[in-house]
């Protein structure tokens, strides 16, 4: 049985990807094509990236099965992303997967976007976590962050609970804000990353965020600097939105902004790159940074990457978890391994986190979820529709 194919198929974003996976953990391809276009607006643009997958799905998918070296009767079902996600993008990657395995007389089975993500863990951890029960999972992106507490049902699929989210912006969509605020290339996080190693941070300059939620019961969040807890210690919610704000009053009290206008222009007319920082584009890009603003970068994101630390290992001891899991795109963050790794070993918790090429949105993670469903015969009916706000657990 673990010799079974599944090919997935994944758009729920700004990345057409499809990948063929053999058992739940042998990626026989992957193949992702990513959208550069948006750089030029700063973000995403829900109508230009359905346009994207409309003119990239079949190309991909094909080069995906010829990387693999099989054909479609060698499959054993297809697997796509059904939410959450923009909804045009997951029309096109529905569409599609509903109509190859009609074709071919193939199963279909339908993958939350957040579970591909903690599998893109699950598919090299395996055997770290084989007699872990339970799980603490983060997911953090640049559309989520959320943790989840992680369980194996008797027959071996997974069952998630969420114990903490972002009540404002996710980890990822800070980090692009903020680098957009100070001049830096779309998509902003891998930016913050590099340059930040150039920088020292300053732990005083945010101080730590806690949340305390209204004795009324209400469900909004009222956010403090002082040294407030939750009224349910069953939840640990994080929010972002307050650093990003602190960083807009920083630059305007410093009196930046003039300096960030001539950055963004000068990079804008030597194009270092429009994609992520390798030692050229850094050779490139560094010239137009002073210690101020390095500084300012760093502290920010060590910030950032310490509210996720404290929220996930916290959850951890509480729900006496057997192991930690990160999984997203900021999960490259090359400061939050390091911290992470530095928790997980003071707190004697095994961590894993997913390689850099399964940290972003791809159709590896999505083939990878589908298995344990594959083996439930759980499969999606033909009535099959995006779910843009789909929730996991």
């Amino acid at each position: 049985m673990a010799h079974r194919l599944i090919l997935g198929i994944e758009t729920s974003c700004d990345e057409t990807s499809a990948a063929v996976v053999r058992g739940g953990t042998e990626v026989l391809s992957n193949v992702v094509a990513s959208q550069l276009i948006h750089s030029d607006y700063g973000g995403v643009v829900p109508e230009l990236a359905s346009r994207e997958h409309l003119r990239a799905i079949v190309p991909v998918v094909r080069e995906a099965m010829q990387r693999a070296g099989v054909a479609y009767k060698d499959l054993d079902a297809v697997a796509v992303t059904e939410g959450p996600g923009l909804a045009g993008a997951l029309l096109v990657g529905i569409t599609f997967a509903k109509a190859l395995a009609f074709g071919a007389d193939l199963p279909l089975i339908a993958v939350n976007h957040l579970e591909g993500h903690i599998h893109a863990v699950l598919m090299d951890a395996a055997e770290t976590f084989a007699d872990a029960d339970p799980l603490l999972a983060l997911v953090v992106s640049g559309g989520h962050t959320h943790l989840y507490l992680a369980s194996r049902t008797a027959g071996g699929a997974w069952v998630y609970r969420n114990v903490g989210k972002t009540l404002d912006d996710a980890a990822g969509e800070a980090f692009d804000k903020v680098a957009k605020l100070l001049g830096l290339p779309y998509p902003g996080g891998p930016w913050i990353d590099a340059l930040a190693a150039h920088g020292t941070a300053d732990r005083n300059l945010f101080p730590f965020v806690q949340i305390k939620r209204k004795a009324s019961g209400n469900k909004a969040a009222k956010l403090s600097r002082e040294n407030l807890t939750h009224d349910d210690p069953t939840r640990f919610d994080l929010s972002f939105s307050g650093l990003k704000t602190a960083v807009r009053r920083y630059v305007e009290l410093h009196n930046m902004g003039d300096a960030i206008a001539r950055r963004a222009a000068a990079l804008s007319a030597a194009d270092p790159v429009k994609a992520r920082p390798n030692d050229v584009a850094m050779s490139n890009i560094l010239p137009f940074f002073d210690s101020e603003t390095l500084n300012l970068i760093a502290s920010f994101q060590n910030a950032v990457v310490k509210n996720l630390a404290s929220a996930t290992f916290k959850a951890a001891e509480h729900f006496g978890a057997r192991g930690v899991l990160v999984s997203g795109g900021v999960a490259a963050n090359g400061h939050l391994r390091f911290i992470f790794k530095n928790c997980a070993a003071y707190a004697k918790l095994p961590i894993a986190f997913p390689t850099i090429a399964l940290s972003t949105d791809n159709a590896a993670m999505i083939a990878a979820a589908a298995f344990p469903k594959l083996m439930a015969g759980a499969f999606a009916p033909d009535t099959l529709e995006p779910t843009p706000q789909l929730r996991l657990g």
